[in-house]
């Protein structure tokens, strides 16, 4: 579904990611661990286009075509999604407005109103979330917890492929934890050839939603590559570097 090759990306005169390789395969679930600034949460700006980031070589393709010409709305159209670590808040736009705009959009029609107000509700049902916050505006007010729950609303509505979660897991709670995991996993089944990038330092949300792969990034570039296990060896004993890329690694040293 979504190939990078080679990619380096500059920032502030700073390089932040160094010729960048990944595949992440129709149904995968891929999650990309690391400490601050090793250049996590750049991959996913540059997969949506963020002006603020200049890619000086290498390419993006999704479904085999090559995106990184199109704008941030192009490539939303096509199925592309990110969560984001801090979502924005929008005074004045209520979360039922901004989705059936956004659906619309999506969609380059008008959508009927019966059908998105049953599958909003639906959706939010399943989120757990109250009547009203559907009617306020997006984010203004919402807690941590409930403004990572309206992402995965935002998802659940707009359906799209490729999904990228960066740090949805901080500041929520353990209840709402295992409801945004639940969704996702929902959601997977729901359409199992939808891709995912996770973006994290813990394993929080791994323990509801496991992973195909974890990479291991540093410099802007992976240094290693496991499966959940890899996860847990990080949690238990941090991003040692020299230990994590030096050694086979086969689980052996983690302790549920």
């Amino acid at each position: 579904m979504l190939e990078i090759k080679d990619l380096t990306v500059k920032v502030e005169n700073k390089i932040v990611l160094d010729k960048f390789n990944l595949t992440i395969n129709d149904g995968e679930t891929h999650v990309i661990m690391g400490p601050n600034g090793v250049g996590k949460s750049t991959l996913t700006k540059v997969i949506m286009a963020d002006s603020n980031y200049k890619v000086l070589n290498g390419d993006i393709l999704y479904n085999n075509k090559s995106i990184l010409n199109l704008k941030t709305d192009e490539r939303a159209r096509l199925g592309i999604f990110l969560a984001m670590q801090n979502p924005l808040e929008i005074d004045g736009v209520t979360n039922s407005d901004f989705l059936r705009t956004a659906l619309s959009s999506k969609n380059q029609k008008n959508i009927n109103l019966y059908s998105f107000i049953k599958k909003l509700d639906e959706a939010k049902e399943d989120l757990k979330m109250p009547d009203e916050m559907v009617h306020r505006s997006v984010n203004k007010g919402f807690s941590g917890g409930e403004k990572k729950k309206n992402e995965i609303l935002q998802m659940k509505m707009l359906e799209p492929s490729f999904i990228m979660l960066d740090e949805i897991d901080s500041g929520v709670d353990v209840d709402a934890l295992k409801i945004v995991g639940d969704n996702i996993n929902a959601y997977k089944k729901e359409k199992p050839l939808s891709s995912y990038l996770i973006i994290t330092h813990y394993t929080h949300l791994l323990k509801y939603v496991k992973p195909d792969f974890v990479h291991v990034v540093k410099e802007g570039k992976i240094v290693k590559t496991g499966d959940y296990m890899l996860a847990k060896t990080i949690e238990n004993n941090g991003f040692n570097f020299e230990k994590i890329v030096s050694k086979a690694f086969d689980g052996s040293e983690v302790s549920e």
